[in-house]
């Protein structure tokens, strides 16, 4: 019998302030993850949100995930779906990242989803994967200790709400999403304005003063760099699409321009 509950190195590193790098996973390919998970970064991000992505085959990824260097973080599609949580959950995920959090009300909400009564209002299911079917003895005392959920602030009104969310137990970090942040301003794809930057360096600032890891997304290699100088602990530097669009294009002009 396993005697306890893995921890989560990934949720340790938010508490410490560890840098991490993560990977975005968008392809739906457990292949892709299987390979990312070995190339040694610290977390990984599958993408439920903006991307066909079917519950069923998250198990599939997480299996894909084992043996890696990388915790598999899932972001779910809305934040309020509670049913969704719990079949994650069951299945085995434990880190997520939520979308478009916008109050405290609503992190208590997303942490409530995730823990077990008297602490919350996640059903209890006997054979689940998560508790790899009653074989780890502790799962219903101890899970909660390694779940991880990171609050991703996606407006102005969020960034507002910084120091209220921040504030919620349970909530390990906060996450700021650059694209849709500039949309709520009516930069649409502008992300490289002063104006942007400047309400994400306000965001920084509101975030650490919480006592919470700050994250952010940046496929940029210089530009990620200096906001890890900059004080966010872990930021998302490529993905799997990324990678394979933008290098499969760098190869073919680097063939041809030596031709």
């Amino acid at each position: 019998m396993v005697s306890a509950v893995a921890p989560n190195a990934f949720k340790q590193g938010l508490a410490t302030g560890r840098r991490q790098l993560g990977l975005w996973l968008a392809l739906d390919s457990p292949n892709a993850t299987e390979i990312l998970a070995g190339a040694g970064y610290e977390w990984m991000l599958l993408d439920l949100e903006h991307n066909c992505i079917d519950v069923a085959s998250v198990v599939d990824h997480l299996r894909a995930a084992r043996g890696g260097t990388a915790e598999l973080v899932v972001r779910v599609p809305i934040s309020g779906d509670v049913v969704l949580f719990k079949r994650l959950l069951d299945a085995g995920v434990r880190s997520f990242m939520v979308p478009m959090v916008q109050s405290a009300e609503q992190a208590r909400e997303i942490v409530a989803a995730t823990r077990y009564p008297p602490h919350g209002i996640r059903g209890i299911a006997g054979n689940s994967r998560a508790s790899n079917y009653s074989r780890i003895p502790d799962y219903f005392d101890r899970c909660s200790e390694q779940h991880c959920i990171v609050a991703q602030l996606e407006s102005t009104q969020a960034v507002d709400a910084i120091q209220s969310i921040g504030a919620v137990d349970g909530i390990d970090g906060l996450f700021i999403g650059p694209n849709d942040l500039a949309g709520s301003m009516g930069l649409i794809g502008k992300t490289s304005l002063p104006a942007v930057k400047s309400k994400i360096a306000e965001a920084l600032y509101a975030i650490k003063a919480t006592g919470k890891a700050a994250g952010i997304l940046n496929f940029a290699p210089a530009e990620a760099s200096h906001l890890f100088r900059a004080g966010f602990s872990f930021i998302a530097v490529g993905g799997d699409a990324a990678i394979l669009a933008r290098r499969s294009e760098a190869l073919r002009a680097e063939i041809l321009s030596d031709s």
